[in-house]
């Protein structure tokens, strides 16, 4: 094979995917990852006994993960240990007042219909349409690159997008099925994992539901990690080589291709490259202006996902009135959803969410003691500081100890914050985003940046910034996509 040296710029879900499977078929690929540890926004860390995972923390899609192991000639189960969590998750209203949402489809019927009469029939409705909408989103749409209007042209796909309520909104869709509010917050919370308001967002998304719902949330025993951990394991075998603490300050460009991939400490011929990294740091920071696809006045009109202020908490003690998976809706979310895509500014009284992971794995806190990850949803592009992050870290508590009835402050042994500035410095991200482009209608498929840059041929781009969008099952597609219109030119 010919012209078949690349160079991966940064080793998130989306820089391991596009790597192994270019190995796979052949390429000599090198990963270039920054930071001293690869994943991306998925590393993990450990102190004090604890062990916390960074970033992603919800394992949905199943599926996705499977089809992506199973492609290299590997089981999930070979590489992690999976566990169903039952209930799937909580959410907290007040004060001895929560739901807990049952694994079992017909417990949460049943949970629903408790709610609100004949829920339980809507919800068998609504989530055959979900159904439907993840079956041809998931398995055909995502897959698409999104460089051409033509790859939606056939008379089957058209009709598909038109079932899949792509100019509805999820908002006016999931108030057409449930009444109660409970429910529709319920219903309404994956939309929110997308970065965009129900109001924004297309119906299409209801197949966020189907996932969550009947497919259900799993955890990696031993951490999120574990899924980098078994990434890294396949790259590794089909050749793929890993270069850490390889910071990339710029290109050689002769005749509009990249020749060359500088870093502080060396230089790395390629003949393809694949940028992992933020799409607007890349061009914006390595590629000369005459070279960029996206002007700045772009890149500022873009409706960025939100931002988030992270807490790793480490206890001394144990916990009650808390499952792996807690989502704090005591206080109304409307005015905390303006403060993040219309006022740009800090909450008053923001939701939250808390993951305690030590609820279902022993491995990641002492004996007896508790991990906490707290996650804050906030504008990108604020103002960010520790006295900051230390008034919200007050907030979250005082609403912890006041709901669950216990002290938490006073069994504090480890803490560490997390926010804008550290995921510009860790990762380049733009605005301090941390799950990048919000999932308008106005910013899907050939409305997102492109694959490919329009103005350095060997050039590509792949993750949360291009097609198909954010989160991690996304992102394991967009590498595999990418990987394949490379192919497509250089094989």
């Amino acid at each position: 094979m010919k012209n078949n040296k690349v160079v991966i710029i940064g080793s998130g879900f989306s820089g391991i995917s596009v790597a192994t499977s270019l190995a796979d078929k052949g390429f000599d690929v090198t990963i270039l990852e920054k930071n001293n540890s690869p994943g991306g926004r998925a590393r993990t860390f450990s102190e004090n006994g604890f062990t916390f995972d960074m970033g992603p923390s919800w394992y949905w899609m199943p599926d996705v993960f499977d089809s992506y192991f199973e492609s290299f000639g590997y089981k999930t189960s070979d590489l992690y240990e999976l566990k169903r969590l039952d209930p799937s998750y909580r959410v907290v209203f007040g004060k001895d007042d929560f739901l807990d949402l049952p694994a079992s489809f017909e417990e949460l019927a049943n949970l629903f219909e408790s709610l609100e009469q004949g829920s339980s029939i809507m919800l068998t409705k609504f989530l055959s349409q979900a159904a439907y909408k993840y079956e041809v989103g998931i398995n055909n749409l995502v897959y698409k690159p999104s460089r051409s209007l033509l790859e939606f042209f056939s008379l089957r796909l058209l009709y598909d997008i038109l079932r899949m309520d792509v100019f509805k909104s999820f908002h006016k869709h999931i108030r057409s099925f449930f009444r109660h509010e409970r429910i529709i917050r319920i219903m309404e919370f994956p939309i929110l994992l997308l970065g965009a308001l129900p109001q924004n967002t297309p119906a299409l998304y209801s197949l966020m539901n189907y996932a969550d719902i009947k497919l259900g949330t799993w955890y990696p025993m031993g951490g999120m990690y574990k899924i980098i951990d078994g990434m890294l394991k396949v790259a590794y075998a089909k050749g793929v080589q890993l270069k850490l603490n390889e910071d990339v300050m710029g290109f050689e460009i002769q005749e509009n291709k990249i020749t060359q991939v500088n870093t502080e400490k060396g230089k790395y011929d390629a003949n393809i490259i694949v940028a992992s990294a933020d799409y607007h740091h890349v061009e914006n920071a390595l590629l000369p202006k005459s070279y960029r696809s996206y002007s700045e006045d772009y890149w500022n009109s873009r409706k960025m996902a939100p931002s988030s202020l992270l807490f790793y908490i480490g206890l001394n003690k144990k916990l009650d009135k808390l499952q792996h998976h807690n989502l704090f809706f005591d206080e109304d979310f409307a005015p905390h959803a303006q403060d993040i895509y219309q006022n740009k500014r800090w909450p008053d009284k923001p939701l939250f969410y808390l993951s305690v992971t030590s609820k279902t794995d022993t491995t990641v806190a002492p004996e007896g003691c508790e991990n906490l990850f707290f996650l804050i949803p906030v504008a990108p592009d604020l103002k960010d500081n520790e006295e900051i992050r230390e008034k919200y870290y007050h907030i979250v508590m005082d609403r912890l100890e006041k709901l669950i009835g216990q002290s938490v402050r006073d069994a504090v042994i480890y803490k560490r914050t997390y926010a804008h500035n550290d995921f510009v410095e860790d990762y380049n991200a733009f605005k301090g985003n941390a799950y990048g482009l919000a999932n308008t209608l106005m910013q899907t498929a050939i409305l997102k940046p492109n694959l490919k840059s329009k103005k350095v041929n060997n050039l590509y781009y792949t993750g949360q910034l291009t097609v198909p969008g954010p989160g991690v099952p996304p992102s394991l597609i967009s590498g595999k996509v990418v990987a394949e219109e490379i192919a497509k030119e250089f094989c």
